[in-house]
């Protein structure tokens, strides 16, 4: 290769390593155009990002809310979106408070009753009833605190490799403060971002589609905004391990289809546990029909070689088969 196209090279490589955005997802373009909802909580003002996108196919009559998990944003959401508008739903993607393009507040008291009840009344303020609830990852932990909270305006939950289908802390998983969490969180770089999804999101594959994202979640950290990114995610891990929702299964009361990529081996806190209990950590495989079996009538579909984010691994398979079972 010649100098100059080696310099090149080497010249672009090292602005995609350097690449960063503002502490709310400035300079990263989302796929269609963002919206604000502007909320009173915990006295103070807050804003919610989020796409709501028209059906591009002939409209069905309904919605879909699509739930992101911890390490995404509703953007990553692209593929599904565009499967959802073309089948004729309407779709409302939003940015959780403290993710993304929403408010990063220093103080906050997260929950994911109180994530969910902002998400209800975000969609109440559209007019929006009842909706398909898609959570991913954390974003399906919090459809499922929202279909217990709400079971009349939920359509029908979708889940993505939720977490919290085990409970970490009981398992004997050691709890570790929010300042330990905001530590870790500093860390966080482009290469422990992908060392990371590799292992876990993409079943040790990678490809140039994945790496969009991880330069998305990379930015935040490289940024102006790293401090608060960081501390609202260290607020955010707190959130998610005490918080599991495997205990409520049975409970809830809408129909359920759970999407379960069978190499996926996510669970919260892992690197903290000892030996013999991380070997047995994550294990989706176990997780989603234990799962299925808890819910009730849930229906289950397993991606065999697929990872945790099955909606970004493989985008064809996975909104074929999210289309299928929202049909019934």
């Amino acid at each position: 290769m010649k100098p100059i196209a080696t310099a090149l090279l080497a010249c672009a490589a090292f602005a995609a390593q350097a690449q960063s955005y503002g502490p709310r997802l400035e300079g990263f373009a989302y796929p269609h155009p963002l919206r604000t909802y502007a909320f009173q909580s915990q006295r103070q003002s807050l804003e919610m990002a989020y796409m709501d996108v028209a059906p591009s196919g002939r409209p069905n009559g309904r919605t879909a809310v699509l739930l992101h998990g911890k390490n995404f944003c509703a953007a990553t959401w692209e593929d599904a979106i565009a499967a959802l508008s073309a089948a004729g739903y309407r779709v409302i993607a939003p940015d959780q408070v403290g993710f993304c393009k929403s408010s990063k507040p220093a103080a906050y008291q997260f929950s994911l009753a109180q994530l969910a009840a902002n998400t209800h009344a975000l969609l109440e303020q559209l007019g929006i009833e009842r909706a398909v609830l898609v959570g991913h990852s954390m974003g399906g932990m919090l459809a499922i605190r929202y279909a217990l909270m709400y079971p009349q305006a939920t359509e029908h939950l979708a889940l993505v490799n939720p977490i919290g289908l085990e409970d970490w802390k009981a398992l004997g998983v050691p709890w570790q403060s929010v300042d330990a969490w905001y530590q870790g969180e500093l860390k966080t770089s482009f290469d422990s971002i992908r060392q990371y999804q590799l292992a876990t999101y993409y079943a040790g594959h990678w490809s140039a589609q994945f790496e969009r994202w991880a330069r998305m979640q990379a930015g935040m950290y490289a940024g102006p905004g790293r401090q608060a990114v960081a501390w609202d995610q260290a607020l955010t891990y707190d959130m998610v391990f005490n918080q599991p929702v495997v205990h409520e299964l049975p409970q809830l009361k809408v129909a359920t289809t759970l999407f379960i990529g069978q190499k996926d081996n996510t669970a919260i806190g892992k690197a903290l546990a000892p030996e013999p209990l991380k070997a047995r950590l994550g294990d989706y495989p176990v997780l989603g029909r234990r799962a299925a079996a808890a819910i009730p009538n849930a229906r289950l579909v397993e991606f065999a070689e697929l990872g945790h984010s099955p909606q970004v691994q493989d985008p064809p398979r996975f909104n074929a088969a999210l289309l299928e079972a929202l049909s019934r």
